[in-house]
């Protein structure tokens, strides 16, 4: 009998993790190892990708605004200046909270780019998803929007995109009338989202006088929500000796109610008398700027009426993100 030949098996060629691509996660491994790629390489990439970015806009021009427009501000537009300066054909991109049909980011017909911030994420760094969408809609076909998806695990994030530089002065709109150039010859499909987004809209202004502090208008009272860039800890010490001590209202009628916590940082916020405008507050709000700065100012332990304040408004916190 003819003996039989040993079968060997073909020798792969061995890939370094630098060139490893992205498949699907019961997909073979490109590394050649024989293994699924979620139980070889992909395991590292889904950590990355999954694992929560506490301040994903930490180190952006305008992080506490960031942070207002992602999760409290219905209509609003901000310029944006890239590193790299804009690409031949992309006269412009402009960040904005919501775009027509929730889409992560849409290119116009005259190479103008769009970004939606207020979208679901596949990751946990916000920065990152939202760059590899600003890559997509940067190469897109003029006319189309781009739609999310799971971005590599070692691609950029808005702080590599971004011009550092770069002001961050967002304008904030009545309505999503900013959508379209023309919204009265938008097609049905927008225009019938842009008639819902403006009945959702909460009446919204950003003040002058102090930064990241937005008077919102309610049916039952109006509001102030002030994004602050202070560790969370030291500014609710401060608010609480403010508050023991009567100094933490923006007038009469108002009254620190408590707080938000939105992408690491502490977001304030009064109730306001409902007749309470934005204007009336802005003068108001320049003066506890200064007493807050007093109080951060003071490394002195609480007394027991600041512990109590301090307790209380601990107990009012919100986590938005």
């Amino acid at each position: 009998m003819a003996k039989k030949r040993p079968q060997t098996k073909a020798k792969r060629p061995q890939l370094t993790d630098g060139e490893i691509p992205v498949v699907g996660a019961r997909e073979p491994c490109p590394c050649g190892s024989g293994r699924r790629y979620k139980a070889c390489h992909g395991r590292a990439a889904a950590h990355a990708t999954t694992e929560l970015v506490q301040r994903p806009f930490e180190g952006l021009p305008g992080e506490c605004d960031w942070v207002a427009l992602r999760e409290l501000v219905p209509a609003a537009t901000v310029e944006l200046t890239l590193k790299e300066g804009l690409p031949e054909g992309v006269p412009s991109v402009t960040l904005a909270t919501v775009l027509p049909m929730a889409w992560p980011a849409l290119r116009r017909d005259d190479g103008t780019v769009l970004l939606g911030l207020q979208n679901d994420t596949a990751s946990g760094d916000i920065s990152r998803d939202l760059a590899d969408t600003l890559q997509q809609a940067l190469t897109a076909a003029p006319g189309s929007p781009v739609q999310g998806r799971r971005a590599p695990a070692d691609g950029p994030r808005l702080q590599d995109l971004l011009a550092p530089e770069g002001s961050f002065e967002p304008t904030v709109h009545s309505g999503f009338e900013f959508w379209v150039p023309d919204a009265e010859n938008a097609t049905p499909e927008v225009a019938a989202s842009l008639e819902r987004a403006n009945a959702a809209a909460i009446p919204t202004v950003r003040l002058q006088s102090v930064d990241a502090a937005y008077w919102c208008e309610t049916p039952e009272k109006n509001h102030l929500r002030w994004v602050m860039p202070h560790e969370e800890e030291h500014l609710l010490d401060a608010l609480a000796r403010l508050h023991a001590a009567g100094r933490s209202s923006l007038g009469e009628g108002t009254r620190l109610v408590g707080s938000f916590r939105a992408h690491g940082l502490t977001v304030p916020v009064w109730d306001l008398p409902s007749g309470v405008t934005a204007q009336d507050v802005e003068k108001p709000a320049a003066e506890f700027a200064e007493r807050l700065a007093e109080a951060l100012g003071t490394d002195a332990p609480l007394t027991p009426d600041e512990r109590r304040a301090r307790g209380g408004l601990t107990n009012r916190q919100v986590t938005l993100s």
